[in-house]
C-alpha cells in the first residue's frame, strides 16, 4: 500500500525517518446511480457554462472566492511554499496518558512504519512510550491540512490518530442532555448486574456489519433470479416497568443474548470475491 506520507518523526533531538499507511478503511457495498429509462451509469464530468464544453483535468486550476464570482488564483507552487515544517516532519510536542484524551477526538487511524535508517531509535521510542505509559502529541501536514495527532504505543509499532481540533468539536445539543431523574437503589443494582453478565473481553473479530451481510444476499438472490426472505423486524417499545425489564433480562440466558446481539463474519461469497476484484 502507498504510504499517505512520508517524513520524520523528531522527539528532542531524535529524529526518525517513517512513513505512515492507513490502518483502516469502509468495507461496504456500494451502488452506482443508473439512468432509470435506459439503465445507463451516469457521470459527473467537469464542464465549464463559460466555455459551454467539459474541460480535462489539467486544465483545472485552484481559487478562492473572496466575494459573489470573484476569486484569487493560486498554483501548486504557491501553496507548496507555504506548507509548515510538519509537512516534513512531526514534532513530538508532549507526552500524556491516553486515558486523558476524549475518543471524540479521534479521526482517522495510521500505522507508522520506520524507515531503514531509523530502526533502532524506533525501538527506543516505542519501548520508552510502552514503559511509561504515555502517547505522543504531535502536529503532520497532508492532503491540504495541519493535522494535530495522537501516537500510540502498540504492541506491533506505533500507531498514529490524527484528532480533530477543539473548535471542530461540537457542543452536546440541549436535547440530547437526559433530564436527571430520580433512580432507585435496586434498580441501579440490578442495571449493575446485567452490564457483568454482558462483559467480556474486547474482541473485534466477532462484529460484522449485519447491513452490509443483508445486501450481500440481495445481491446474491437478485443474481439467481430469485426473491429474499426476510424476517421481520423486532417491534420495539418504550419500557414502562424497568424493575420487571430488568430482572428478565437477567434471567434469560447470556449466552443466547450475547449471540442474539452478534453476528460471526462470513467467508466473502462469489458475487463479493468479483465485487473486490472489480472493485
Amino acid at each position: 500500500m502507498a504510504a499517505a506520507w512520508k517524513g520524520f518523526l523528531t522527539f528532542g533531538m531524535v529524529s526518525i525517518p517513517i512513513e505512515l499507511t492507513p490502518a483502516a478503511r469502509s468495507e461496504r457495498i456500494s451502488f452506482n446511480q443508473l439512468h432509470s429509462v435506459c439503465h445507463t451509469r451516469l457521470k459527473q464530468p467537469l464542464f465549464c457554462p463559460t466555455c459551454d464544453r467539459f474541460v480535462e483535468r489539467s486544465e483545472v486550476e485552484k481559487g478562492y472566492e473572496y466575494e459573489k464570482d470573484q476569486y484569487l488564483l493560486f498554483t501548486k507552487e504557491e501553496l507548496e511554499e507555504i506548507e509548515p515544517e510538519s509537512a516534513r516532519a512531526m514534532e513530538i510536542l508532549e507526552f500524556v496518558k491516553l486515558a486523558e484524551v476524549d475518543p471524540v477526538y479521534f479521526d482517522s487511524s495510521y500505522y507508522a512504519a520506520p524507515g531503514e535508517a531509523g530502526t533502532r531509535a524506533y525501538q527506543l521510542l516505542l519501548d520508552a512510550m510502552r514503559k511509561t505509559g504515555y502517547a505522543g502529541i504531535a502536529k503532520v501536514t497532508m492532503h491540504g491540512r495541519e493535522n494535530i495527532v495522537i501516537i500510540r504505543a502498540r504492541d506491533n509499532g506505533l500507531t498514529l490518530h490524527t484528532m480533530f481540533y477543539n473548535n471542530e468539536i461540537r457542543a452536546v445539543a440541549d436535547s440530547a442532555i437526559p433530564k436527571k431523574t430520580e433512580v432507585k437503589e435496586q434498580e441501579s443494582k440490578l442495571a449493575m448486574q446485567l452490564i457483568e453478565s454482558l462483559a467480556a473481553p474486547f474482541d473485534p473479530a466477532q462484529y460484522a456489519d449485519s447491513y452490509q451481510q443483508e445486501l450481500q444476499k440481495l445481491i446474491e438472490a437478485k443474481a439467481h433470479g430469485k426473491k429474499l426472505t426476510v424476517v421481520p423486524h423486532v417491534q420495539h417499545a418504550p419500557v414502562v416497568d424497568l424493575m420487571e425489564a430488568l430482572k428478565k433480562s437477567l434471567s434469560s440466558d447470556k449466552t443466547a443474548q450475547k449471540k442474539s446481539l452478534l453476528r460471526t463474519v462470513p467467508k466473502p461469497s462469489e458475487v463479493e470475491k468479483k465485487s473486490r476484484k472489480t472493485g
